[in-house]
C-alpha cells in the first residue's frame, strides 16, 4: 500500500512513530544512547522551528508528539533526528546500515480531545506492554518524569565534524570546545497552554495515575509480570521480539466523526492539487506550485 502523502497544517500537532528494522532493540536503553539522543534533541529543537510536547524511546520505536511551524519544519527536524540517531546507535551497538525500517509516519491531531489522548498514549508506552510497573520506571527517554517534574532534560551536542578538521588541520583543542548544552524543554498541550505549570503536572500526573492503575489491573486479569528495568537493559541490541504488535495507522487523530471527515476532506482537496500539479510537471510546464 502506497504511503499518504505528507499533509501538516500550519501549527497543527502531530504525532510521530518510528520504527527500527525488523523491530530490532536496537534503541535498548543505555547510560551512553539515552545521553545521545537527547543530544539530538536539543540541538534538532534548537535548529528547526518544531515545539516538542511528549515522546517515548522504547527499545525498538519511538513516538514524538509535536507542534511544527509546517511541513517542512517538520520533515527537517525529524530528518536530523532521524540521520543523527542513527549514527549514534551505529557506533554504539556496532549496526551497519539503515536503523529504520521505514520512512517515519506523521499523523495529525486534530481537537483537544485527541490531543490530551496521545499524550496519554504516551506515557503508557513501557508500561502498558508491561515491560515495567510505572511509566517513570523505563530506564529509557520518556517524558514522564519531566511532565511530573522530577527530571530536567538537558543534552550535550557535540560537533564532531568541527572536532574532526581541527585535528586533522594539527590543531590542539579540547572537546570541549566542541561541546553545546542545550536544553530539551517540554511545552503543555496546545490545549491546555493557557493553565500555570502546576496544574499542568497535576493534570499529567493524573494520566499516570491512570495508566498505573489500568496497567496493574491488565496484570493481575491476564497473569502478567512486568519485566523490570534489569531485564530491559540485559537485553542485546541486536535481538528481535519472538512477535511485534502492529496495527494500521490511522489518517489522522479526531475524537469526533465531523473533526475527522473534515479534516479527510481537506486531505481530499490536498491530494487533488498534489496530482494536478504533478500532472503539470510531467507535461513539461516548469513554473509548477506544489501545494
Amino acid at each position: 500500500m502506497p504511503r499518504p502523502l505528507r499533509f501538516i497544517l500550519p501549527g497543527q500537532m502531530v504525532e510521530v512513530t518510528i520504527r527500527t528494522q525488523q523491530s530490532r532493540l536496537l534503541l535498548r536503553p543505555s547510560k551512553e544512547l539515552n545521553a545521545a539522543i537527547l543530544a539530538v534533541l536539543g540541538r534538532a529543537l534548537h535548529l528547526y522551528d518544531v515545539t516538542l510536547c511528549g515522546f517515548a524511546v522504547l527499545s525498538n520505536h519511538a513516538h514524538f508528539l509535536l507542534v511544527p511551524a509546517d511541513g517542512q519544519a517538520l520533515a527537517r527536524f525529524m530528518q536530523f533526528v532521524d540521520c543523527n540517531i542513527s549514527k549514534a546507535v551505529g557506533r554504539l551497538h556496532d549496526w551497519r546500515g539503515a536503523l529504520w525500517e521505514r520512512r517515519y509516519r506523521a499523523i495529525s491531531v486534530v481537537d483537544e480531545a485527541s490531543q490530551v489522548a496521545r499524550l496519554r498514549y504516551i506515557l503508557a508506552q513501557g508500561c502498558a506492554e508491561g515491560l515495567v510497573m510505572r511509566p517513570e520506571d523505563w530506564p529509557g527517554l520518556h517524558c514522564a518524569r519531566a511532565l511530573l517534574g522530577r527530571e530536567v532534560l538537558c543534552g550535550t551536542w557535540l560537533d564532531r565534524s568541527g572536532l574532526y578538521h581541527a585535528r586533522r588541520d594539527g590543531r590542539d583543542v579540547g572537546i570541549g570546545a566542541f561541546q553545546t548544552r542545550y536544553a530539551v524543554n517540554l511545552a503543555p498541550l496546545p490545549c491546555w497552554a493557557g493553565i500555570s505549570d502546576a496544574e499542568y503536572r497535576t493534570r499529567c500526573a493524573g494520566l499516570v495515575a491512570e495508566i498505573e492503575d489500568e496497567a496493574r489491573r491488565t496484570n493481575a486479569a491476564i497473569g502478567r509480570v512486568p519485566m523490570g528495568a534489569r531485564h530491559v537493559l540485559a537485553q542485546h541490541p541486536h535481538a528481535r521480539p519472538r512477535s511485534t504488535n502492529r496495527s494500521p495507522a490511522p489518517l489522522v487523530h479526531a475524537a469526533t466523526r465531523r473533526a475527522r471527515e473534515v479534516f479527510k476532506a481537506a486531505y481530499r482537496r490536498f491530494v487533488d492539487a498534489f496530482r494536478a500539479a504533478a500532472e503539470r510537471l510531467r507535461a513539461g510546464v516548469r513554473d509548477v506550485v506544489f501545494p
